[in-house]
């Protein structure tokens, strides 16, 4: 009887340190996604002391963070969209190159392209404000030590708000927020790990 509570005792020991190490494992490979925002944004067509209506560039400012502390992030290549707001009237497209990224660090990567001024002046208001969204789509890949995950798509978005000079109001830059649903998945694996381990454990006992 003893042996076989010794037994027991032993298979619970071993079952709750797999489990454990299983979520620090877990833990350790998990990732984040990359932090983007709007650093500048520039459409000269809407500059009212220029008065270049028919200029069609478009410039803006995006960064990249990499928040991840051992993971580096290789991205596709980054397809910005701007389209007015609310119509979401299509402005202009950006398609800019993909890149490397190492752990802890930030990229800045400047876009132009061309201006639909038509569209872009229709969005204007009388005081020359507009608002324009601003939509990023791309592909990611992390590296851990020598390996690559498989990708990963992500879809960020904001809008950003142009005064009568053509130029982003918010001087700080602004943070393109993720248009897919939150999954939740932390809690979903702990859940899993804790219901597993309890199962494993009542069975034993």
């Amino acid at each position: 009887m003893a042996d076989s509570r010794g037994g027991s005792g032993c298979c619970c020991s071993f079952i709750f340190t797999l489990g454990l190490t299983a979520l620090f494992m877990w833990l350790s490979l998990r990732t984040s996604n990359p932090k983007c925002s709007i650093q500048s944004f520039y459409l000269p067509s809407l500059n009212r002391t220029l008065n270049r209506t028919t200029d069609p560039t478009l410039n803006f400012t995006i960064e990249l963070d990499n928040p991840n502390k051992d993971k580096g992030i290789k991205y596709d290549p980054l397809n910005i969209t701007v389209y007015d707001f609310p119509s979401r009237s299509h402005v202009g497209s950006v398609l800019m190159p993909g890149f490397y990224q190492g752990h802890k660090k930030k990229a800045k990567k400047l876009g132009q392209g061309t201006a639909n001024t038509t569209v872009a002046l229709g969005a204007v208001s009388q005081n020359g404000t507009g608002v324009f969204r601003v939509d990023m789509a791309t592909a990611v890949k992390f590296k851990i030590i020598f390996w690559y995950t498989k990708k990963h798509k992500i879809r960020v978005g904001a809008d950003v708000v142009v005064n009568a000079s053509g130029v982003k109001v918010d001087h700080k830059g602004i943070r393109l927020k993720s248009m897919a649903p939150r999954m939740g998945s932390f809690c979903v694996v702990v859940g899993a790990l804790v219901n597993f381990l309890v199962f494993t454990l009542l069975n034993f006992w």
